[in-house]
């Protein structure tokens, strides 16, 4: 496993990343909390340093928790998320940070975090959603500092909203975050224009969720897959998506000249060639995709002529939404 600085946190952070949120059982069916024991443990084992996961992630912070306290003593960071008060994802513009993130709420999110943990505190507290109307309004700012100063966080971040990637310029400008959390992947590559040279301007940590789009850049979503009821993938795979994920994966693959298996390493490679990319966080429930994942921290990068040829397959859209 190779590692980065997390901006200028001072942390060093493995290049892959876990992401927790498949292992909550909150909107991706079909997780065994014992075979997600095992992933986690696996992927610590395998060199996987920094862990993200979220308050509105079922159970998960409960899980990686239990990991965390059965390797006392390592180098290992965990990143949790406190949900917006009004509970709207993703934030609209025209709201108040009263409405959204409020001291008090700030504070009482990141104490269930702690107990639900059972950690005494988070390397990194991140707003589960942002906007730059709130630069300057509010009490958010006041609380994050108390927090950083009673030891209970050490660096904060946001999660940028989907498919939003310039809505956060502004904070990072105002020097007030430390990490940034934002989609960047072979569809979407948007941040690569705005948000990551400002990110590598101003020190930012980036930490790269949904590298494989939720799995259409695995090769393995096709026309016939299904989805387990309450599953969100199908609502996000929904009517004809499947069909068009498909057509699109065909193209990268002909055109890289791979198939459908090498599809999920060069996804992970894109993303890890991103500029100032310091993690990126692979949903990983198994062991297998922990070893295969890990396996991609191996110094190898996509050549100039691969990343030409994606950047042909660019393919904004969101699916989260629309």
């Amino acid at each position: 496993m190779r590692y980065r600085p997390l901006g200028s946190t001072g942390l060093s952070v493995s290049e892959i990343g876990y992401g927790a949120w498949g292992i909550g059982g909150s909107m991706w069916i079909g997780a065994q909390e014992d075979e997600s024991l095992r992933a986690l443990h696996r992927a610590i084992e395998l060199g996987v340093n920094f862990i993200d996961t979220a308050r509105g992630y079922g159970e998960s912070e409960r899980i990686v928790g239990k990991v965390m306290r059965e390797h006392r003593g390592e180098d290992l960071y965990v990143a949790t998320k406190v949900p917006p008060e009004n509970g709207i994802w993703p934030a609209p513009g025209g709201l108040d940070p009263a409405e959204t993130f409020p001291g008090r709420h700030i504070r009482a999110s990141l104490e269930t975090s702690l107990r639900a943990s059972g950690l005494d505190a988070f390397d990194v507290l991140q707003f589960h959603v942002w906007s730059d109307e709130w630069v300057g309004r509010g009490d958010w700012l006041e609380t994050i500092t108390d927090l950083k100063r009673e030891g209970k966080i050490r660096f904060f971040g946001v999660s940028v909203n989907d498919y939003q990637p310039e809505n956060v310029i502004g904070l990072i400008r105002s020097g007030h975050v430390d990490t940034v959390q934002a989609i960047y992947n072979v569809f979407h590559q948007e941040p690569a224009e705005k948000l990551l040279p400002a990110c590598a301007e101003h020190g930012t940590g980036v930490i790269v969720r949904v590298p494989f789009d939720e799995g259409a850049l695995t090769g393995q979503i096709t026309a016939a897959s299904t989805f387990p009821p309450g599953d969100f993938r199908a609502s996000y795979f929904g009517g004809d998506r499947k069909q068009q994920v498909d057509r699109h994966v065909d193209g990268i693959t002909a055109d890289l000249g791979i198939g459908r298996d090498q599809l999920a390493e060069v996804a992970l490679r894109y993303a890890l060639g991103g500029q100032a990319v310091s993690t990126v966080i692979a949903g990983m429930r198994t062991v297998r995709n922990v070893e295969r994942n890990t396996a991609v921290s191996d110094g190898g990068h996509l050549t100039a002529g691969q990343r030409s040829a994606l950047a042909k397959h660019r393919w904004e859209r969101d699916f989260y939404r629309s």
